[in-house]
């Protein structure tokens, strides 16, 4: 009996040896568990690549390309300033950068200005003439006036002194001045004489040429006397400039 279950247990042994082999066998020796084991490390992998689809939609690897985008928006609106500013100054420049004020600039003349000759009390022997501009547009008063008392055949000398550094321009409504030593004051002059005309000459943009129709103010009814050493300042923007020589 004893021996029996001797054999029985022997038998069950054997038995449960050739499975666990057959079970060994099948899993390739604990290969297969180690794949398990590698397919396990693997997936975290994969779902930390996972992210990288998401970072399209808007995660850390997108900020950059956002920081473009908005660095490529901020050129586009500094390129559109850009072309504003050109716009801006296209329309205070006429688009080529000259003044527009500039442009509406003429010459004074006889024809939109008013002029007197009024002899002054101080300096000694001197009168004013006196130019206002009586049109629309500003105007530019050239070098320095050509004078002609009656019908005198030369030209008063100008004081080269008197030279400003830039053109007189006046203004609609305003004035410019032009001074006139009529006589020596010592007496060193010669041929004086006592006039009962004037005459005002406007030069243009170059010496010596017309500026336009002269004007003929009136003197005193007395006259106005001088002599040789009749001389006249440049135009000047005020009047104590003009009488300063």
């Amino acid at each position: 009996m004893r021996t029996s279950r001797i054999r029985l247990l022997a038998a069950t042994g054997v038995t449960l040896a050739a499975l666990a082999l057959t079970a060994c066998q099948g899993d390739g020796t604990g290969t297969k568990d180690e794949g398990a084991s590698q397919s396990t490390a693997t997936a975290p992998t994969g779902t930390a690549a996972e992210p990288s689809p998401d970072a399209d939609g808007g995660t850390a690897p997108d900020g950059p390309s956002r920081a473009g985008g908005d660095g490529n928006t901020g050129g586009g609106k500094a390129a559109a300033g850009g072309s504003d500013s050109g716009s801006g100054s296209a329309g205070t420049s006429a688009g080529d950068g000259t003044d527009v004020s500039s442009t509406a600039r003429v010459v004074c003349n006889g024809s939109h200005t008013t002029v007197t000759a009024q002899p002054v009390p101080r300096p000694l022997n001197h009168m004013l003439i006196t130019v206002k501009n009586t049109g629309s547009r500003p105007c530019d008063l050239t070098y320095y006036p050509v004078l002609r008392f009656d019908e005198m055949q030369w030209a008063p000398r100008a004081v080269e002194d008197s030279k400003p550094q830039a053109v007189v321009g006046i203004a609609p409504g305003e004035s410019a001045y032009a001074g006139v030593l009529l006589a020596s004051a010592d007496g060193s002059g010669d041929g004086g004489t006592t006039a009962r005309k004037l005459t005002v000459g406007f030069q243009g943009m170059t010496p010596n040429s017309s500026g336009g129709p002269a004007a003929t103010p009136s003197l005193p009814a007395k006259g106005v006397y001088y002599d040789s050493t009749l001389a006249v300042t440049y135009w000047q923007q005020s009047m104590d400039d003009a009488l300063a020589y």
